[in-house]
């Protein structure tokens, strides 16, 4: 994939759509294209934050650690952007995101998020957004799990 072409990729993710193109630029530039095999883990839950990631091709899940072991809880593919929270709030990783199948992924460093949050407002609102609309995902199914263990 060219740079221009990793440039196009992340204009269609809403967090970076109102960046100017030459910061898209800069970001495709110095993100590290990193690709894992299937079942191989992009990170473990537990672990600290250290970068972002934008699925490129490929699909990954997310999982749990339950008391019956993992739990699959989402399955992510192209566009999608994972691990930002841990980054965001400097807490230790909520899941483990594992390729499903080959995965590509453009990695982006906790500095330079944080260097693209300070310069793009509309980006920690676009963040703020997804993050609001992922609780609101997860609030709703545990709503739904609770009365299906009440029946």
């Amino acid at each position: 994939m060219t740079l221009n072409e990793e440039v196009e990729l992340l204009r269609k993710i809403p967090l970076f759509a109102k960046v100017e193109p030459s910061k898209l630029k800069l970001l495709a530039f110095t993100s590290e294209r990193v690709s894992y095999d299937a079942g191989q883990a992009l990170f473990a839950q537990g672990d600290m934050g250290d970068a972002a990631y934008i699925i490129v091709e490929g699909e990954a899940d997310v999982e749990v650690s339950t008391p019956s072991g993992p739990l699959v809880v989402a399955t992510l593919g192209r566009n999608y952007f994972v691990g930002e929270i841990a980054i965001l709030c400097d807490v230790p990783r909520t899941a483990t995101v594992r390729a499903k199948t080959r995965l590509v992924t453009l990695r982006i460093a906790k500095d330079l998020f944080f260097r693209l949050v300070t310069e793009f407002p509309q980006m920690a609102v676009e963040i703020m957004r997804e993050l609001a609309s992922r609780l609101e995902n997860t609030t709703a199914q545990l709503r739904e799990a609770r009365m299906q263990q009440r029946q």
